[in-house]
Order: C-alpha cells, then structure tokens, then sequence
C-alpha cells in the first residue's frame, strides 16, 4: 500500500483530499470483513476505504453534517468476479449456493457497510467503465458535485488480479469541491 497527501487538482474547482492505493504484491492481505466470503473484492474496498477516510477524519463515524454531502464512487471494470465464479460453480453443479454469496454479489453492499460504519449518507454510486475507471469516477463526482448533491466523493477503484501473476489493485481517493 502507498499513500500520498499531495493535494492535486483532479478535476477544475476539486482538490484531493486523501489518496490510498493498494497491492497485494506486497503479501498483505485485507482484514476479513464479517459477512463476507470466498473473495478479495468486499474486504479490500472496504479496507482500502477505511484507510482513506482515516487519513483526513481520524476514527469513524463523521459528523452527520460532513457524512450526509459525501458521496462514495465505486468503479471496477470486473467486478467481483470470485463472488460470481463461486455463485457460478455452485449452480453448475446443482449445489445450494451459499446466502451470503448471493448478498456479496451485489457490489454496493460493500458500500452499504462502508456508508454505516463511517455515517456517510450521500449519494451511492457503482458503475463499471468500458475505458478509464478514474476518469469514470471523476466525471460521477463531477455531475454529483454540479447537481450540489454533495462536497465531496470517496472514490473507489477495484480490480481483482485473477490471471497468472496479476494481483489485486485498489484505490482510494477523497476528492472534495474547492
């Protein structure tokens, strides 16, 4: 994991906050999450999200004034492909499938545990770009910033290495209206 406290221009009138991101090329894995099972993908965004937080609010939850105008941004072009391949393998070979599968392959509900733990009641917002993730993510909190429907966006960008020699990438960026 490396962190940067650069505060950089993202986007015209936004500065960033706190910026995270992750590997585990590093050998470190994220903690467990409870309720979660069988992949990276929930535990990793929300670890990855609890770090960034941390860096500009210390411990959670925000005060309900700063968490209702912060809105989470989760991008990922795969997904949570373990959750889905597990679900998949199930099905296949007429077994039951396990409910908590079914509730972690929802990618927002991650997000709902994130949105909890820290008081963050802002817009919720999960998409899955055909081309760059942070320009994706940017241009959301760009209309979400806009439309005054919130100051600022926690930005999460997921990827699970699944191929031979790929690892998991996370990151997280707080960008904020100026």
């Amino acid at each position: 994991m490396t962190q940067s406290a650069d505060v950089l221009d993202v986007l015209p009138g936004t500065t960033v906050r706190a910026h995270v991101r992750w590997s585990d090329a590093a050998g470190e894995a994220p903690p467990a999450l409870p309720g979660f099972m069988v992949s990276s993908f929930s535990p990793l965004a929300a670890e990855i999200a609890e770090r960034c937080l941390r860096e500009v609010y210390g411990q959670a939850p925000v005060t309900p004034a700063v968490g209702e105008r912060i809105a989470i941004i989760l991008v990922s072009v795969g997904g949570d492909v373990q959750t889905g391949s597990a679900v998949a393998r199930s099905v296949e070979a007429g077994k039951r499938v396990a409910p908590l599968l079914f509730f972690q392959s929802v990618p927002n509900a991650v997000v709902g545990y994130v949105t909890k733990r820290w008081g963050l009641l802002g817009p919720v917002v999960c998409t899955s770009p055909i081309a760059d993730p942070m320009a994706d993510a940017l241009a959301v909190a760009e209309l979400l910033f806009a439309d005054d429907a919130a100051d600022q966006a926690l930005l999460l960008l997921m990827e699970q290495g699944l191929e031979p020699g790929r690892t998991d990438t996370a990151e997280a960026v707080l960008v904020a209206k100026a």
